[in-house]
Order: structure tokens, then C-alpha cells, then sequence
């Protein structure tokens, strides 16, 4: 199979090495092929001396990758082929690993919808350009998974509370308020892309290359809202955020219409993934990104042995009736060492990475 047959594309324009997510129809969503190809190009470009940078791109503009192809999981998972479905995710942090470590610069240009995987692929890389239409969001919790591809590792790092409100609600933000919470290093507006390659292509350098061609991002919507989430989302447990923002619901006006939409949001989503979510966000400071992805691997191998993933994947992607039936049903009833030893209690094959 061809990289063109399996949505990614490589070139060499000048200087510069340029990857191209082109499976439209899937909205880019990356499947092993596609995750094996890439990481095979970007090892063969780290020896190559005619590439002195990296561009990763999307070729459609509604999306840069909506994540991994977790119907494609959910499928081999129900089929009995857990392994099959570890390997996907055995393969792909690795890959998000390298991205982090790169040894040339590595520019993701990133436009339209970025969830999950497409974030793993362009949020460890060393220069993030957003466009002015990105749609950013780790959604995982409405499908029984956990914003992983080191959102472990990125979340709790963001400022205040702002990384855990987005790992247990699954939020959609925009350009400007990804811009304002660190999530990407640059704004360029997407017409200027080709230019801003064309420049890597000649040769120009990069850093000031990129100063040359960003804009000032618009002020953050999300801006008066920062205060109520670092109050609500800083308590010590589910318990402590839910009731927080129960209470939060009712107040006037913006602040309380927010909370009562983050509340409902948080409990439709798996009761089990809020709580790995939450926990995330409470471990990720201790670990570097190799360290969370290791923990990331425990997580996704122990889930498909579990229902709510199948179950949120057929409720939301395979029949789309969006009334998922959790296991357990109710926040109040996860229990805390089970979600703890999901983290702590090693695999005899392990993730291993340096």
C-alpha cells in the first residue's frame, strides 16, 4: 500500500520536508497505516541532509485530523483482537514521542478541527501554528476513553485550571483561546501558509521566519471565564468539581449558564473516563512526556478489556444514537482504587520509552 492509498502524503520542496494529511472522507483521522508511514519518513528524513525542516499540514480545511480511527479499535476489539487494537496505540505515542524530540525543526500547521490524535501528531512539536478556523478539543471522555497522545503530559501544564476543565468536559475552543493557553507557539493566518512554506523551502530560517509571517491572535472569549474554572476546577476530587459547579450553575448570567453546561457535559460522559481524566490531571506533573505516554499505554490496554470504550464508540460513531450506557452509570459510583491501580499496576509489556 502507497502512502497516497492511506491518506498521507510526503514531498521535498527546497529545504523543506512536507507531510500531507489527505484522507478527507475520515477527516484525516489517523489509522496504524498512516501513523506506521509517518514515523518510517520522519526517521529517513532525521539522516537526510536535504531536509533541514519539517512541515506537517492537512490538504482540507475543514479538518487538520479529528484523532485516532478509534471505530477501527472498537471493531478489533469486538472482533477479539485486543492486540491488533494495542499495537495501533503501541506505534502511535512512540510516534508522538519523536515528534517532541525531533531533531530538525518540526512546524505543524494546524486549521480546522484538531482532536485527540491530530493533537499528538502537532502538540509536541517544537513550532504549533495555528490557523484562524482551528477547532481545538481532547473529547475522549464522551467515548469512554481519556485525552491521551500526552495530554497527560500537556494538560496539567497549561495555566491554572484551564488543562482539567478541558481534559473532563471534552471543551471545543478556538484559535485565540488556544493561542492564550500555550497550546500553540504562533498565529499565521491560513492564506499565508503557502508563502510561509515556500519560505522554509528556500531556506530562510525558521524562528524569524515565523515571527515575519504571525499575527496578533484576537482577545480569548474564554478570557472572563478563566477565574470561575481555576475556582471550580482546582477541587481535590470529581466530587469537590461537580459540587462546585452545581453550586456555580446558580449564579447570573455567563458564569452561571457556563457551569450548568459543564456540568451536564460532564455527566453524560463516561463516569469511569471523567475520573482517569481527572486523575491525569493530577499525576501528569510528576512525569516527563515519555513518562505519561507509559501511563497513557496501562490506561488504553485496561479500557479494552472494559465496556464504556465499545460502548461509546457505538453511541456516538457506530449506531449515532448519542445515549451511551455506562458501567457504572454514575460518577458517584467509580471507585477510586480501581482508577488508581488502572495507572499503578505495571504491564507485563509495558510502554518503554527514552
Amino acid at each position: 500500500m502507497t502512502a497516497a492509498t492511506i491518506g498521507i502524503r510526503f514531498e521535498i520542496s527546497g529545504k523543506a520536508g512536507i507531510i500531507t494529511l489527505d484522507r478527507p472522507k475520515a477527516l484525516n483521522a489517523l489509522d496504524h497505516e498512516m501513523v506506521s508511514a509517518l514515523r518510517a519518513r520522519l526517521d529517513a528524513w532525521a539522516d537526510d541532509s536535504a531536509v533541514e525542516v519539517v512541515v506537517l499540514r492537512s490538504a482540507h480545511e475543514r479538518a487538520f485530523c479529528v484523532g485516532g480511527d478509534v471505530r477501527a479499535m472498537h471493531d478489533l476489539g469486538r472482533a477479539g483482537r485486543i492486540e491488533a487494537a494495542r499495537s495501533f496505540w503501541r506505534d502511535e505515542y512512540p510516534l508522538n514521542h519523536l515528534i517532541s524530540v525531533y531533531p530538525k525543526p518540526f512546524v505543524a500547521l494546524v486549521g480546522g478541527l484538531c482532536f485527540g490524535g491530530g493533537f499528538g501528531i502537532s502538540g509536541h512539536a517544537r513550532y504549533r501554528v495555528a490557523g484562524e478556523g482551528l477547532g481545538f478539543a481532547m473529547p475522549e471522555v464522551a467515548i469512554g476513553l481519556f485525552p491521551d497522545v500526552g495530554g497527560t503530559y500537556v494538560l496539567p501544564r497549561l495555566p491554572g485550571w484551564s488543562g482539567a476543565w478541558l481534559a473532563i468536559t471534552g471543551a471545543r475552543i478556538g484559535m485565540a483561546d488556544a493561542m492564550a493557553l500555550g497550546l500553540y507557539t504562533h498565529h499565521v493566518p491560513a492564506e499565508r501558509w503557502p508563502d510561509l512554506i515556500d519560505a522554509f523551502a528556500a531556506g530562510d530560517p525558521v524562528e524569524p521566519t515565523l515571527a515575519r509571517f504571525a499575527a496578533v491572535p484576537p482577545p480569548p472569549p474564554l478570557g472572563p471565564l478563566l477565574p470561575l474554572i481555576d475556582r471550580v476546577f482546582a477541587g481535590g476530587s470529581v466530587a469537590a468539581v461537580m459540587a462546585a459547579l452545581d453550586h456555580a450553575a446558580t449564579l447570573e448570567g455567563i458564569e452561571g449558564e457556563f457551569a450548568a453546561k459543564q456540568a451536564e457535559t460532564i455527566r453524560r460522559a463516561s463516569p469511569t473516563s471523567v475520573h482517569i481524566a481527572f486523575a491525569q490531571m493530577q499525576r501528569g506533573l510528576a512525569h516527563d512526556l515519555a513518562g505519561c505516554l507509559t501511563l497513557e499505554f496501562r490506561l488504553v490496554t485496561r479500557l479494552l478489556a472494559q465496556h464504556d470504550f465499545y460502548e461509546g464508540v457505538r453511541a456516538v460513531l457506530v449506531d449515532k444514537d448519542q445515549a451511551p450506557r455506562w458501567r457504572p452509570a454514575r460518577l458517584d459510583e467509580v471507585d477510586p482504587a480501581a482508577i488508581a491501580a488502572m495507572f499503578d499496576e505495571k504491564l507485563p509489556d509495558d510502554l518503554v520509552l527514552t
